[in-house]
């Protein structure tokens, strides 16, 4: 597929205007936010959005997260209940995604929606994600901008790793800072549902529901899931995943978290820490970079030794099992 020039645009106001302007053309534009890069289009445009899955490759069943640059945009294509409202003010903007009913009137591709009644909305914190929306004057559907199933992109310098000639342009802006997706969360019936964990984590949202969400790591039906990133094979690199390990094999490309050292590590073909400190927000930030990187050493196996399963923690190892998970 690869036909197009992608440009490189700088993060200023005449990047910002020249993005703007492609998306309202119906292009596609990669942009950072501040959980990975995001490649946008307007939401409102069908053939903009199936450039997206164009572009990834991503299975069309999967639905988009669309983007705004604030509150009461999101607002104009979701119907908040008064326990939305008080979680989007309370997170928002930020790493949140809320899976709300979609408005009667919201002028929303079916197709970024999967079809479903609901959708989901997000206002990034990021301010050159949101100077980017602001001048396209349009609800932006972005899912992270990488080739589906490959591992998320942290740095521009991985966008055009996947999607160089694939898409129109790139704004040439900061790393992310989270460094993994949004947390995304169902209020649909009147129920809180943590459908993927993230930059807000599941203690965080309880003190504002005076409970902890349900969890819902996998849909029901995997074949037409509710909200993105619950395809049960996903974030995955070419390697074959193998998690919790305590004893590495020769040749193995090792990704390791903390003071932990698994036995035989002195065999692996290479190895990387998330955090030696066991920083969880350091590992976070790190993650697609470090798979990346142990993928591209060419060993068939990476190995990951064991990672916490709280805050972060629990972002971090989603991901990785959805890297491990056994490809159709």
């Amino acid at each position: 597929m690869p036909d197009r020039v992608t440009r490189r645009l700088a993060a200023d106001p005449a990047g910002f205007a020249a993005a703007g302007k492609l998306l309202r053309e119906g292009g596609l534009v990669a942009f950072p936010t501040e959980t990975v890069y995001g490649l946008g289009a307007d939401a409102r445009n069908g053939e903009a959005v199936a450039g997206i899955y164009e572009a990834k490759g991503r299975p069309r069943f999967n639905p988009l997260i669309i983007h705004t640059a604030h509150i009461d945009e999101a607002e104009k294509l979701a119907v908040f209940s008064p326990l939305a409202e008080q979680i989007a003010h309370k997170f928002w903007p930020g790493p949140l995604t809320l899976v709300l009913p979609k408005r009667a009137n919201a002028l929303i591709s079916d197709l970024a929606l999967a079809g479903l009644s609901s959708i989901a909305v997000r206002v990034p914190s990021s301010q050159t994600a949101r100077s980017i929306i602001e001048a396209s004057g349009r609800p932006i559907a972005a899912p992270s901008a990488n080739r589906s199933g490959h591992v998320s992109p942290s740095i521009a310098e991985h966008v055009l790793d996947d999607l160089e000639g694939r898409i129109d342009a790139i704004v040439m802006g900061e790393a992310a800072e989270v460094g993994v997706e949004s947390t995304i969360l169902s209020l649909l019936d009147d129920r809180a549902v943590l459908l993927r964990p993230g930059g807000v984590t599941r203690t965080d949202l309880a003190v504002i529901l005076g409970y902890e969400p349900d969890v819902m790591h996998e849909p029901d039906d995997e074949s037409a899931p509710l909200a993105p990133g619950l395809l049960k094979s996903h974030y995955a690199p070419h390697a074959r995943v193998r998690l919790n390990a305590e004893t590495i094999e020769e040749g193995e490309a090792v990704l390791l978290f903390g003071a932990f050292r698994p036995k035989g590590l002195e065999t692996a073909k290479l190895s990387i820490n998330l955090s030696p400190r066991g920083d969880l927000k350091e590992a976070a930030a790190a993650l697609f970079s470090a798979l990346r990187m142990l993928d591209q050493s060419g060993a068939s196996v990476i190995a990951v030794a064991p990672i916490p399963n709280f805050g972060l923690g629990e972002a971090l190892r989603d991901r990785l099992e959805r890297a491990a998970a056994p490809r159709n």
